[in-house]
């Protein structure tokens, strides 16, 4: 009996996170995929992001009738509505500019860009300290390496398919648009991350 609860608590613990990351992933790279499809046959990118947000809202709806009942609802405050506000515009707005950018590029270039969120989310982390830094640390270090390579991992694959450096070489159209694609997509990770510190924060002092 004690067995089967210790494989329990391990099994919801590390196994249920790792296996939901895995179908965040894959659902993300899916839903890349079929947007480029949509754009390719002039769907608009406008009428994407709105059945999507109103697909969303109904699964959360339903989740939140479900297993929300339960729970007590914070109090209604100006400042509890603007802090919805802010994360709705920040996720709108990343959500925007990653299909405009998928939109120039491709669902590879955003596969390969998304590896910035954990780097970015660790930057933000230390900026707001929520992380503290110890050089000394195995951890630190770890993650000061890993941001080191994500983001030069990132850098890599926008220069591969963009101009030459330090060559007085014309841009043509398929490299212009591959840049901006890749400057979109970096621009969405960086406000997914913001998104993410800022969902902390603002859960933190709900909660207190």
């Amino acid at each position: 009996m004690r067995e089967e609860t210790v494989s329990w608590k391990y099994f919801k613990r590390d196994v249920v996170p790792f296996t939901a990351m895995i179908a965040i992933e894959c659902t993300t790279v899916g839903s890349s995929i079929l947007y480029k499809a949509a754009t390719l046959r002039g769907f608009s990118f406008y009428v994407f992001v709105f059945y999507a947000y109103v697909g969303a809202t109904l699964v959360l709806l339903l989740l939140s009738l479900i297993f929300g009942r339960s729970r007590s609802l914070p109090t209604a405050k100006s400042s509890l509505f603007f802090k919805i506000f802010l994360l709705a515009l920040l996720g709108l707005t990343s959500r925007v500019a990653g299909c405009k950018g998928i939109e120039y590029s491709s669902p590879t270039l955003s596969s390969a860009i998304s590896n910035l969120t954990p780097a970015f989310t660790f930057i933000l982390a230390i900026f707001f300290r929520m992380e503290q830094v110890m050089l000394r640390s195995s951890a630190t270090q770890a993650k000061i390496i890993g941001t080191i390579v994500s983001i030069s991992g990132a850098l890599v694959i926008v220069l591969y398919k963009g101009p030459k450096l330090l060559v007085a070489a014309s841009f043509t159209s398929f490299e212009s648009s591959w840049i901006i694609g890749g400057l979109l997509l970096g621009l969405q990770f960086l406000l997914l991350s913001v998104w993410f510190i800022l969902q902390v924060v603002h859960t933190l002092g709900t909660d207190s």
